[in-house]
């Protein structure tokens, strides 16, 4: 039986997991490696996991080079490891190295971050709808008014990421070009929730 692509395949379309935060808020070496309750995997696992789950083109996981631990963590799983020696510098640097360690057949990427380890399915679902009916550079889930994660973006768009700065994202580019924007109306109760403080853990675990 031959093997089927799923539709992010045959559209063409990767993703970029950002890991390589310095955890600032967290007091701890990385909040990505932080257990999950359900099975003690780290965070960063079951994040990579509901990504690998879409049945993507590729799947690039952006990392600090000081936390091997973060490597060994998807050590088992089909991804690309991009080591990003500028991490401190901000989100755009891993932006940068993500989308440099795409290969040639990305025409699209998702951009996914590594401290929303569940994202609903539907978020998922709903970006590729979009895109696959507006095809613009920028498709962005807005929760009841509130723009949130994850981000697909275009090829047209991979310049613009290449010249984002410090801890700019994808909203730089949503205010310079708002024709470039597809935004996906989504209740609130889909919004991913990050984990940031000890706090947000302990309230993720409890939900558990």
């Amino acid at each position: 039986m031959p093997n089927q692509t799923s539709p992010w395949q045959e559209a063409g379309i990767a993703a970029v997991l950002l890991a390589a935060g310095r955890s600032s808020r967290m007091g701890a070496e990385s909040k990505l490696l932080l257990p999950h309750p359900a099975d003690q995997r780290p965070l960063l696992w079951h994040a990579a996991q509901s990504v690998l789950a879409l049945g993507l083109l590729e799947v690039v996981v952006v990392v600090r080079p000081d936390l091997p631990a973060l490597v060994e963590a998807l050590a088992e799983l089909p991804v690309r490891i991009m080591s990003n020696v500028d991490y401190a510098q901000g989100m755009a640097t891993s932006l940068r190295a993500g989308i440099a360690g795409l290969g040639p057949d990305a025409q699209a990427v998702l951009v996914v971050l590594g401290d929303t380890p569940e994202v609903d399915p539907q978020v998922f679902a709903a970006l590729l709808a979009a895109y696959q009916a507006e095809g613009r550079p920028m498709t962005l889930p807005v929760y009841d008014g509130i723009p949130g994660p994850p981000t697909l973006f275009s090829r047209a768009a991979f310049p613009a990421l290449a010249q984002l700065i410090g801890d700019q994202g994808g909203r730089r580019i949503m205010v310079e070009h708002p024709d470039w924007v597809t935004r996906v109306p989504l209740p609130i109760a889909l919004i991913p929730r990050d984990i940031d403080t000890p706090d947000d853990y302990r309230a993720y675990v409890q939900r558990r």
